[in-house]
This record gives structure tokens, sequence and C-alpha cells, in this order.
């Protein structure tokens, strides 16, 4: 369980880490810091002691400071790709600004 609160630990100062440049870096070491505790989570088994009792009801309630700090983390990774992908259809209409013009008749001449 120590380990378990450890690795929890090191979720919530990774998720803290938002820079752009270190993306790739941070969401690997999510990743192995999550295969990490699946597999500690086999290692759980009753009966314990009062003293895991009391550190499993801490870890209750550091595992949803985890989940939350990893929903925000997720969602700013979400709204970083929607703001790009809304870049790239600004650049195309920029570029070629007759791209979306209904041509019901019109003269449209396609030499630019």
């Amino acid at each position: 369980m120590i380990r378990w609160k450890e690795a929890a630990h090191q979720l919530l100062s990774a998720t803290s880490r938002i820079g752009e440049e270190q993306r790739d870096a941070v969401i690997d070491e999510i990743n192995q810091l999550l295969d990490e505790r699946d597999a500690l989570q086999t290692e759980i088994v009753a009966p314990f002691t009062p003293e895991e009792e009391q550190l499993g009801k801490d870890l209750v309630a550091l595992e949803k400071e985890v989940a939350a700090a990893l929903g925000s983390y997720t969602k700013l990774i979400r709204s970083d790709i929607t703001a790009a992908q809304s870049k790239k259809v600004h650049v195309k209409s920029y570029v070629n600004p007759y791209g979306k013009v209904a041509r019901d008749g019109t003269f449209y001449d396609t030499k630019q």
C-alpha cells in the first residue's frame, strides 16, 4: 500500500506539469505509473491491520485527487487538440477563401 501511495503522489506531480514541450514524456510517465499501480492492485489482499485500514482510507481520498487531476489533464489535452484542428480549418480558409462558396450559376474564375 505504501508503494501505491508513492505512485499516486507521482501521478499527482506528473499531472501538474502541463508544458507542451514535455507532454509526450509526461504521458509516457503517467502510463507507466498506471501500469505499475495495476500490478500493485493484485498484491492488496485482506485481512488488514488497523494501520493498513487507516492507510486505505487515506488512499481513497488521495485517489479522488488523482482521478480529478487525470481528468483535468485529459481535458487540457482535448482542448489543445480541438484548438489545433480549428487552426487548421482557419488556415485552409485563409489560403483558399473561395473554397466554401456556393457556385450556383455564378461566374468563378479558376485562375488564381
